[in-house]
Order: C-alpha cells, then sequence, then structure tokens
C-alpha cells in the first residue's frame, strides 16, 4: 500500500502538471531474464512477459543489455526499465517488438537498438497495428535498416522519446485513430522526421506538439516525397503546434491533401525548400504565429489547379531566405517569404530577407478571393508579386509598409514575367481584379 507521503507527491505532481514515471514501473525486476549476458534470449522474455501479463503485472527489467528479437506484444503487455540504462538489442531479421489487434499496450524507459539489421518485409524496429491505446514513453528507438516507428491504425500517446534511424522515417504513422505524437526527439533520420499519413483522404485527427526534429536528410532523393521533418499525407484534423524543427533537406512542415490542418507555433530553422507547405487538394489551412529562419521560401499555399484552397495565414515571422535551389529545376522560383494562391487570408506577417519576392499571389489564372492587410515586407526583390493573368480573380492588398525592394513594391507579373509597373503607385493603371489601396512603399 502506498504511504500518504507518496499519495500527497504523486497528487501534487498531478497538479502542476509534472510527468511522472507509471507506479508499476518501480516494481521488481524479472528474475528469469538475466541483464548483460551473450546469449540470445527471446525466447525467456516472450514467456516472462506473456506471465507477467496474463497475472495482470508489468515486466520490469533491471538495467543493462538484453539480446533479443520478434517479440510480439499480448493484450495489455506492459514492459518498463530504466531509460538509458535497459537496453534491448535487436538479435533476429525482425522488429524487436511487433503488436497487433490490441486494445492496450505500453513501453516505458527502454533503449531499443535495431542493431541495423534487417526488418524482412516489416517497416520498423517497433511496429504496431491496431493497438487501441499504445503508450511508448522515455525510450530510446534507432539504428534501423526502415523507419525506428512504424504504427497503423493506433490511439494513444508517444511521448518524450529519442528516435533516429540510418535508412527510413523517425515515426510513420498510417490510418491514426486519435494519436498524439509530443515531446519527442527526431534526429539524423535519412528520409524523414514524423509522418502522418493515410491511404485515402480522411479524418485522422492525430496531435504532433513540442517535438524537437533535427537534422533530417532526403536519402531517396526526389523534390518533396522524402526530406521533411513532418510530413502529412491524406490526413484531416490534424495539429501541429510548439515544434522545433531544424536542418531538414526539403520542407520543415510539408501537409499534403491534408484538410483542416493547423500549423502554429513552430520553429523552424534552415530548410532546404519551402520551411512551411501546405498543398494540392486541401481545404482548410490555419498557419499562425510561426518562425520561419533560412529556406527557400518560408510558407506556400498553393495548388489550386488541384483544389487547394481555403486558408488564414498570419502573424508568422519569415527571414533570411535563399534563391539556391535543393535540386536542379528548369526555372527555378526561390527567394520568396509567402504564397497563397484561393481564399486566403494574409494578415500581420513580417518578412525580412526575401530575394526574389516578399509574396508571391497567384500563379497565372489560379488567384481568387485573396486579401493581403496589415503586412510588414523588408528588403525584397519585388515587395508582392501580383498574378495579372487572364482569370485571375478578386484580390485586396491594403494598409502594407513594403520597404527597401530593389525591382518595385506592388507589382504584377505573368508567370515568371514582369507585366506591369508599380501598382502601388498614385494613379497606377490597375487591373480590375485588384483592389490596392493605403500601402506605404519606400525603396
Amino acid at each position: 500500500m502506498l504511504s500518504r507521503r507518496a499519495l500527497l507527491v504523486a497528487s501534487a505532481a498531478a497538479l502542476v502538471g509534472l510527468r511522472t514515471r507509471p507506479l508499476w514501473a518501480a516494481a521488481a525486476p524479472e528474475p528469469s531474464l538475466k541483464p548483460n549476458v551473450p546469449e540470445d534470449q527471446s525466447r525467456a522474455f516472450q514467456a516472462a512477459l506473456d506471465r507477467a501479463t496474463a497475472a495482470g503485472r508489468p515486466l520490469v527489467l533491471a538495467p543493462g543489455r538484453y539480446e533479443i528479437g520478434g517479440i510480439r506484444l499480448p493484450d495489455g503487455a506492459r514492459i518498463a526499465g530504466e531509460p538509458r540504462f535497459t537496453r534491448l538489442r535487436s538479435s533476429a531479421d525482425r522488429p524487436v517488438f511487433t503488436a497487433e489487434r490490441l486494445r492496450r499496450a505500453a513501453l516505458v524507459g527502454l533503449d531499443i537498438d535495431g542493431a541495423d539489421r534487417l526488418m524482412g518485409n516489416e517497416p520498423g524496429v517497433v511496429v504496431a497495428r491496431a493497438v487501441e491505446d499504445l503508450v511508448i514513453e522515455d525510450c530510446a528507438i534507432g539504428k534501423s535498416t526502415r523507419s525506428a516507428l512504424a504504427l497503423e491504425a493506433c490511439g494513444g500517446r508517444i511521448e518524450n522519446n529519442r528516435l533516429a534511424t540510418n535508412f527510413e522515417f523517425g515515426i510513420i504513422s498510417r490510418e491514426a485513430k486519435g494519436l498524439a505524437i509530443r515531446a519527442n526527439t527526431v534526429a539524423d533520420c535519412a528520409d524523414g522526421g514524423i509522418l502522418v499519413h493515410r491511404s485515402a483522404p480522411g479524418d485522422d485527427g492525430t496531435i504532433v506538439a513540442g517535438n524537437r526534429i533535427e537534422r533530417i536528410r532526403a536519402r531517396s532523393g526526389g523534390t518533396g516525397q522524402v526530406g521533411n521533418g513532418i510530413n502529412i499525407f491524406k490526413a484531416g484534423n490534424v495539429q501541429i503546434t510548439g515544434n522545433k524543427i531544424t536542418d531538414c533537406a526539403l520542407s520543415a512542415i510539408r501537409s499534403n491533401t491534408g484538410s483542416d490542418v493547423q500549423i502554429v507555433g513552430n520553429h523552424c530553422r534552415n530548410s532546404g525548400e519551402v520551411a512551411i507547405y501546405s498543398e494540392y487538394e486541401f481545404q482548410g489551412a490555419l498557419i499562425a504565429d510561426n518562425l520561419v529562419d533560412g529556406a527557400t521560401c518560408g510558407i506556400s499555399v498553393a495548388n489550386f489547379l488541384q483544389g487547394g484552397r481555403l486558408a488564414v495565414v498570419q502573424g508568422n515571422l519569415i527571414r533570411n531566405l535563399t534563391t539556391v535551389p535543393p535540386y536542379e529545376v528548369k526555372q527555378p522560383m526561390f527567394g520568396i517569404g509567402i504564397v497563397v494562391e484561393a481564399d486566403t487570408t494574409v494578415t500581420g506577417n513580417t518578412i525580412e530577407g526575401a530575394p526574389l519576392f516578399g509574396m508571391l499571389l497567384g500563379w497565372g489564372p489560379y488567384l481568387r478571393d485573396v486579401t493581403v492587410t496589415g503586412n510588414l515586407i523588408r528588403d525584397a526583390g519585388v515587395g508582392i508579386a501580383v498574378s495579372v493573368v487572364e482569370g485571375a480573380r478578386d484580390t485586396l492588398i491594403a494598409q502594407n509598409i513594403i520597404h527597401g525592394t530593389k525591382r518595385g513594391g506592388i507589382v504584377g507579373f505573368r508567370w515568371h514575367d514582369m507585366a506591369t509597373g508599380e501598382l502601388g503607385s498614385p494613379g497606377a493603371d490597375v487591373p480590375k481584379h485588384l483592389t490596392i489601396s493605403g500601402n506605404r512603399i519606400a525603396k
């Protein structure tokens, strides 16, 4: 029975929001498993886990190294160790842990080492499918020839883990059901950090919050399919908040066909391409209060041609952009602060150091119902470039401050080519689809 003092401490921690390890993780270590022996203990480990779970007990491991592989988690399995001291090293060309069709399972305080072994046809060192309440906490997972953690149709929480992989992704989740991915460190991954994917567009509801993502490469190449810190694909109603994302080969955050996505309060540094992307067949994107320092483009809300529309881009700080592309293109369009196309409000943003355009509004005929108000643009090639191609529709550009441009404050473009003079000057011949007023433009 817990002492009164222990109960008071646990209650106080809960009240102030402190994270505490589960009380069951302090149970006595499993005596049948011996740390730091060279022999494979997979059979003994599976038997001990099955016994403990059937008895309603956790399997607690003493600090040290255990050689295991191919362990299948039974329903209700709980495995706990001492973070950074309990190491499970793969001894087989299979995932270390697999969980399928369970109501609940938990892994806490384990260092899980894939030992760079092949995973057979499986996608990760730890694989979970159809687990309603999955908890993976205070674990380190890495050295994988596939992904570190691969989930399918799972709910629960992935929290405060350290993940890395030499080949694919830190975390890949498909068809999630109420998943939270919080406060993890994902670093040195070959093709991507955290991926939230679905096979067809639909509600997903995953929360990706407070993670630190660093040094993400694009080993497989391409123009954005890989190399992203956080990648959303066909997953709707996803929240991406408060993440710190640094040194990604392509995007810090890339949402492809992700409707009702919220991208709020993230810190994105040194992105090789567009720092924050909402693209293709999405409807609804809130992109607010993010800081972007270093990218070829700060924020892009694009692909109206494929149905991408309806966004708010507000209160973002974007600086230090570059025209250097991460891959070869015939006509590069890099060095832009914000790109938008349709049914979008752009307000209260600050952009400094955009060599090409501070903002690009529309592309050819793909411009409709855009308002651009109350923004500050400093040190840009062109302050605001807006499409004047036939078919472009109503756009309001008002009450912005544009300072230090080299080729004009507000200028009309036909695709790549400058097509007008300064549209922000009194008496300018402004195309009918544009309303331009109250802007302050100074060289």
